[in-house]
């Protein structure tokens, strides 16, 4: 036994540390005398004895680490601790329990039945029951031999006699010889792997610090001949269990005291613990486009929610209103004991017309809109027309003058035949039967006459620009004789030298303009000319005039002839002024139509927008004269186009705004102001608080005498009315008879804040130089420096969308607003229908959304009286720019995952389509029912749907990109007229609709377009290609590019033009961004090479 536990394992002979662990367990007595040999780690073989090893012994394969504190488990030998070769024991186990079938249940003994054969067929594999080795080679066994793993039979001892199990068994527990060759069983031949001790692990101690470590399996045996533990435990002072660690004592395996194990603890230096699982983390170039598909699509998405959040609050409340004409007839207009001659009672009111540049908004466009306004239906005596005419051109002053002279005629007509719409051009295009509703006999006569008439009026119009140009040059001309003849006689200057006379623009009474003239100079250009006020019309005798057979070429008898006042301003322009465009010219009409007519109402109309209805303004009379309409500062009217192409390409009316969203407003606080068709209240213009009702409880003269200025505003001092409103005393004394002239009849207990019946029947006191003199006053370019004007007065300044902003800080004070719309559209105007137009008003309009958002106008910094929903409304306009920069990423997220094969979500799951649904169903029976109450048809809910998409890929991410240049650099943004002359071809009047126009706003659309088309033609070659086609995911990722693509329709019928006729740069750039995409994505994933080592590759590779 001695003999044997001392001999070496072969395992150890054939490694190089064999013959160090064979000294070292020889020597074990004897550890002070140690050779200095590092040893760190131990095993213990299954003969009981202990062998060192080296760290060179082990194979160090991890990275070692002072993070791990090394210890001794003790795993002990078989519980009888017998001196047979454990792995063939095992083996023979293992072999006994694979070709045995197991029996047993409830209350049976469980029962194994050693199997010869389980298959008929033979068995091949070693795993599998019914393996078996060679036969037994004892006499009378039957028995097979152990195999091993891999199928090799196992023989215990190098004799090689083969024996079996059970045989084998035998001769362990009789003699312990082998039967064939009758030596001993040599156990370490068939050692197992020397163990990795690198996690620390290690076996039992030795049982003493010396002497014979034989294995004492006979010693420790009882007298049944069982092991017996307990005897062994006392003798070898050992511990037994599985899983009993303990740290090794100092010098224990015979190392020395430098190197180890201090206080039975291994150095850090050894190798860490390795654990059984771990964590696989998964290639970024995997997971990286799916986090950033699903990263992009969340936030764009919690965007979105916000946004539409935002627009579908103030929904909540969508009201309809209806106006009664009779009941405000019968109040105001008809006779009564107190006004037997019925003179009306209704208060005045100011129309407002802005025009500035003639070139691109044609005289005979803005004269149609001046003979509406003078022909409506209101009182004469109470209507006064302004129209400023920034621009100071002479050309719009004659056309103005051609269209007082033509209303002579005109209004008249009107009036005898009850002309609907008042606009000649209008009217006279109608494709409907004239003679409809009419019952006077002469009325086709009268109209042959009025049409022949408008022709003539026309064509004075047309050729206006001729007629100035021809007059003045010969003016010119003569200028230039008088100027040599002067020379002449004179006998100065060289009469060779060339006679340097400025070439003015000359009126017809043969006087230089005082405007702009045609060749800019000095004090005649459209920024540097003097104020011009013309009254072409003055103000109406307060009793009807009616007219005569013989007066005109139309018999007007009966028919009260007078016209309204008419006046013509172009307020001063100089050098080094901030004139603050349309926003400043509205403010000097302000001042000077108070001072003129002071008409407690102003009713603003754009050049191109004329009276459609011409009871439009007595219907909003019906809101303000009611009961609470003190409250009310404007009437805003819905604005509707002409001139639209029937598909309405470019969504130009714009239906889902001024029917929806407006229409919502105004059961919250009101709808926002939209620049154009708004009836104001003069006092709230003027920057005042809306009236507080307990005034006139205070006041006992408050229903019966105007209040000052000071009793609406406390902090008013009157000693301040100048620094607020300036100097002109005209004008501060005008302020409170407006306020009082703009109350409702006091006519009813419940109306606590009116004035008495009858107190406008009062004529109006005629003009004088004196008041004209003030009125140019007002309209000088110095006269709003030091003043309040633009920043609390009248229109606002800051902003290219000066009409918000105005609005804005109407509802800020706390004044409410109302939307009239009428059964008959009240205004109709014209609209940009070529893209490119189209795409620049939107552009203005949303720069002027940024600009309010960084300003102080911001409905964050709103007060109280802003109610939440308006709020969240006006939150709205400043925002909604914002949402192009998701909006873009979206378009480019179905692109991206067509080009990369991620889609936003890993997997189309049933659940995923489920919640698509029914966010879509969701949406579009939202969409629905606001389409059912607003009266908007599903055409025009698409076509905005659509061109939603393209201003907000374009014009809304161009304005965001503006509006942040203006607040972070201060680089201020200028916007040119949109013209509103026609095509080239007259014969089709949507000739504009066709003309392409290129500008940088296309970029975005078109690269988004293209993008998505390269993606789809690059997915579906991929899939058709691929070794699996998912054309699942195919067509997920097809299905949102192709819902981008078919909202930008609109935009590419846009570039096609008409008959071919598209431009050769879009093409260009067509092709610029199609090859820059194409690179772009392959120098970001370039294509992986599928070839063989000699270049010939199998199978399609896109480039």
């Amino acid at each position: 036994m001695a003999s044997l536990s001392s001999q070496p394992s072969k395992k150890g002979i054939r490694s190089p540390a064999g013959n160090t662990a064979n000294n070292n367990s020889s020597q074990q007595g004897n550890r002070g005398s140690s050779s200095g040999q590092t040893v760190k780690f131990a095993r213990r073989t299954s003969s009981g004895r202990y062998v060192s090893l080296s760290r060179e012994d082990l194979d160090i394969s991890g990275e070692l680490s002072g993070d791990y504190m090394n210890y001794t488990v003790q795993i002990p030998s078989t519980p009888d601790n017998q001196p047979m070769d454990t792995s063939v024991a095992v083996k023979a186990e293992e072999q006994y329990v694979s070709n045995s079938l197991f029996t047993g249940g409830f209350n049976s003994v469980t029962r194994a039945h050693l199997m010869d054969k389980v298959i008929d067929s033979e068995v091949s594999h070693p795993q599998m029951a019914g393996a078996k080795g060679s036969s037994c080679a004892m006499p009378a066994c039957d028995g097979k031999v152990m195999r091993d793993e891999r199928g090799n039979d196992v023989i215990p001892c190098e004799c090689r006699f083969k024996i079996c199990r059970d045989c084998y068994m035998d001769a362990q527990k009789e003699t312990g010889l082998c039967p064939g060759c009758k030596e001993l069983y040599k156990v370490g031949d068939y050692e197992d792997e020397i163990p990795n001790f690198s996690s620390g692990a290690l076996p039992l101690p030795p049982p003493g610090k010396g002497g014979d470590h034989n294995n004492m399996t006979m010693m420790k045996r009882n007298q049944n001949g069982d092991f017996d533990h307990n005897r062994w435990l006392f003798e070898t002072q050992g511990t037994y269990g599985y899983g009993n660690a303990f740290w090794p004592q100092d010098d224990m395996y015979g190392d020395d005291g430098d190197e180890g194990f201090p206080g039975g603890i291994l150095e850090n230096m050894d190798k860490p613990w390795k654990p059984l699982s771990r964590e696989q983390p998964i290639s970024n170039a995997i997971i990286s486009p799916y986090r950033w598909l699903w990263g992009m699509s969340i936030v764009c998405e919690i965007w979105f929610a916000f946004s539409w959040i935002l627009d579908i609050i103030p929904k909540l409340s969508p009201i309809n209103r209806s106006t009664d004409l009779e009941v405000l007839r019968d109040k105001f207009d008809m006779p009564s004991p107190s006004n037997p001659t019925g003179k009306s009672d209704l208060p005045g009111i100011d129309l407002f017309v802005s025009t500035a540049d003639p070139d691109k908004e044609p005289p005979l466009v803005t004269a149609n809109t001046i003979l509406s306004i003078l022909s409506v239906d209101y009182p004469v005596e109470k209507v006064a027309c302004y129209i400023s005419d920034d621009g100071g051109a002479l050309l719009t002053f004659e056309a103005m003058a051609e269209a007082a002279s033509f209303a002579d005629l005109w209004v008249p007509f009107c009036r005898k035949h009850n002309i609907e719409p008042r606009n000649p051009e209008t009217y006279f295009s109608l494709k409907v039967d004239p003679t409809k509703n009419k019952s006077r006999t002469d009325f086709v006569k009268d109209r042959r006459k009025m049409k022949r008439e408008y022709d003539e009026f026309k064509v004075r119009i047309n050729g206006l620009p001729d007629s100035i140009r021809r007059r003045s040059d010969a003016f010119n001309a003569r200028e230039e004789m008088k100027m040599l003849k002067h020379m002449r006689e004179s006998a100065s200057g060289d009469p060779m030298e060339p006679i340097k006379v400025p070439k003015a623009t000359w009126m017809a009474d043969g006087t230089h303009w005082p405007g702009t003239w045609s060749s800019p100079a000095a004090e005649h250009s459209k920024g540097d000319h003097a104020g011009i006020l013309q009254v072409m019309l003055k103000p109406p005798s307060p009793d009807p005039l009616m007219g005569g057979a013989d007066d005109k070429m139309i018999d007007f008898t009966d028919v009260d002839i007078r016209l309204p006042m008419f006046v013509y301003v172009s307020r001063e322009k100089r050098p080094g002024y901030d004139h603050n465009k349309k926003a400043g010219a509205m403010n000097a009409l302000v001042r000077a139509s108070a001072v003129l007519s002071n008409g407690p109402f102003i009713l603003n109309l754009d050049c191109d927008h004329y009276f459609y209805n011409c009871k439009a303004i007595k219907e909003g009379m019906c809101f303000m004269m009611d009961r609470g309409g003190e409250n009310i500062c404007y009437i805003q009217f819905p604005q509707r186009f002409e001139g639209i192409d029937p598909s309405d390409r470019y969504a130009n009316r714009n239906t889902v705004f001024f029917d929806g969203n407006m229409r919502a407003l105004d059961g919250v606080q009101g709808p926002v102001y939209v620049g154009t068709g708004c009836m104001f209240r003069r006092f709230a213009l003027y920057g005042f608080d809306p009236p507080d009702s307990n005034i006139s409880e205070q006041k006992k003269e408050a229903e019966t005498l105007p209040l000052r200025a000071t009793d609406f505003d406390p902090d008013l001092d009157f000693n301040l009315l100048p620094k607020r409103f300036g100097n002109s005393t005209m004008l501060a004394e005008s302020i409170p008879i407006a306020e009082f002239q703009g109350r409702p009849l006091a006519d009813h207990p419940a109306v606590k804040y009116g004035r008495p019946p009858g107190a406008l029947r009062v004529p109006r006191e005629p003009l004088d130089a004196t008041t004209v003199a003030e009125a140019v006053s007002v309209i000088s370019c110095w006269y709003e420096d030091k003043t309040e004007w633009g920043d609390r007065v009248g229109w606002i300044y800051g902003s290219v969308t000066e009409d918000v902003v105005t609005g804005y800080r109407m509802h800020n004070r706390g004044w409410r607003s109302v939307y009239c719309i009428t059964k008959r559209d009240a205004f109709r105007g014209s609209a940009p229908i070529n893209l490119t137009d189209r795409l620049h008003q939107v552009l203005r309009w949303a720069t002027g959304s940024v600009e309010i958002f960084f300003s102080r106008n911001n409905a964050f910094l709103g007060t109280r009286r802003l109610k939440i929903l308006q709020r969240l409304a006006y939150l709205n306009v400043g925002i909604y720019p914002f949402t192009s920069i998701f909006l873009i990423v979206y378009c480019f997220l179905p692109a991206l995952s067509l080009f990369s094969g991620y889609f936003i979500v890993q997997t189309l799951d049933i659940a995923f389509l489920i919640y698509l649904l029914l966010i879509t169903i969701c949406l579009v029976l939202l969409a629905i029912l606001e389409v059912k109450w607003s009266g908007i048809e599903l055409e025009e809910w698409w076509r905005n749907e659509q061109f939603w998409l393209i201003s907000g890929t374009s014009a809304h991410f161009a304005a965001v990109m503006q509006g942040l240049l203006k607040v972070i650099a201060g680089i201020e943004i200028s916007f040119t007229l949109t013209s509103k002359s026609a095509g080239d071809d007259v014969d089709d009047i949507y000739a504009d609709l066709y003309l392409v126009k290129w500008t940088s706003l296309m970029i975005p659309p078109i690269v988004i377009a293209m993008t998505n088309i390269i993606a789809m033609a690059f997915a579906f070659i991929r899939t058709i290609y691929s070794t699996v086609p998912q054309w699942s995911k195919f067509v997920g990722g097809a299905f949102f590019s192709f819902w981008v693509l078919a909202h930008l329709y609109p935009f590419a019928k846009g570039l096609m033009g008409r008959r071919r006729k598209t431009p050769t740069i879009v093409f260009v750039w067509s092709g610029l961004i199609a090859i820059t995409i194409s690179l772009l994505w392959i120098a970001i994933s370039p294509p992986k090479t599928t070839g063989t080592a000699d270049g010939a590759g199998g199978g399609f590779q896109f480039p």
